[in-house]
């Protein structure tokens, strides 16, 4: 009887970024996981080393101990607005950058309220955060469409992006799962690895107080949520918004399962 394969390990350890990991192994649809070494999702790849770059282009799958053997990937989409990706662009060889561009209207907030010559609070920030994620469905859905657009065009080994991989990055990943049937627990869970994985200088905005560069710097529950309740409010809830925001309806709903989940 063949040697049943370990699971891969979730985070991917790189030298240029720390919050690099598969989406795969998640329960979905029909108790079908999630599929391992397909969907990645990162921080900024603008700092990858050469090792770094070799790993993520070898040629796909690890070895039987579950250690890395090369990822395939062939296809990055970066969800930093313009600066960001000039500040460190994606250089990885041979790999096709696509540019899905959500300018980060966080760090605009943060810059308005401090030149109106206001202390920033904890609470603040917080709801800076939530109304952030609740532009990403009233403002940004069309970027996320073009996501699943590429997902059903290809199912070639993937990762997508931000600056610190926790916001747009976090969002896209969310709805990845979900539109794969994945539980909203998981989701979460998936979510809030963040917390435990990246690692980043302190935002550079110096008068910001430790605790609210914490919530800035990190993810939360309730910013998740705030996102997905704006789903429910403009859209109905989330099989709508799968159908008339992001171009999911039911043929494309069992392309994407067939693509993304094990048989």
């Amino acid at each position: 009887m063949p040697m049943s394969m370990p699971n891969p390990p979730r985070a991917v350890p790189l030298q240029g970024a720390s919050n690099f990991r598969d989406l795969g192994g998640y329960v979905g649809h029909e108790g079908r996981p999630v599929r391992w070494r397909k969907m990645f999702r990162s921080d900024q790849l603008g700092s990858l080393t050469a090792v770094d770059a070799g790993l993520l282009n070898g040629s796909g799958g690890f070895d039987r101990s579950g250690g890395l053997d090369g990822l395939g990937i062939g296809r990055v989409f970066d969800f930093r607005g313009q600066q960001e990706r000039l500040a460190a662009p994606c250089t990885l060889p041979g790999v096709q950058v696509h540019s899905l561009s959500i300018e980060p209207s966080v760090v605009q907030r943060i810059g308005e309220h401090l030149a109106a010559g206001s202390p920033l609070t904890k609470a603040q920030m917080v709801t800076y955060m939530q109304q952030t994620y609740r532009d990403f469905v009233v403002y940004d859905t069309p970027r996320f469409a073009e996501l699943f657009a590429h997902l059903l065009a290809s199912d070639a080994p993937l990762v997508f992006h931000c600056t610190a991989g926790k916001d747009r990055t976090g969002f896209a990943a969310a709805l990845i799962l979900l539109a794969l049937g994945v539980s909203r627990e998981n989701v979460m869970e998936d979510y809030l690895l963040t917390n435990q994985l990246l690692k980043r200088p302190p935002f550079q905005g110096s008068v910001l107080l430790p605790e609210v560069r914490a919530v800035l710097e990190g993810v939360q529950a309730d910013f998740l949520e705030a996102a997905l309740h704006a789903v429910k409010r403009e859209h109905g809830g989330l099989e709508s918004y799968f159908t008339n925001g992001l171009g999911l309806g039911t043929a494309e709903r069992a392309r994407l399962a067939a693509s993304y989940l094990a048989s």
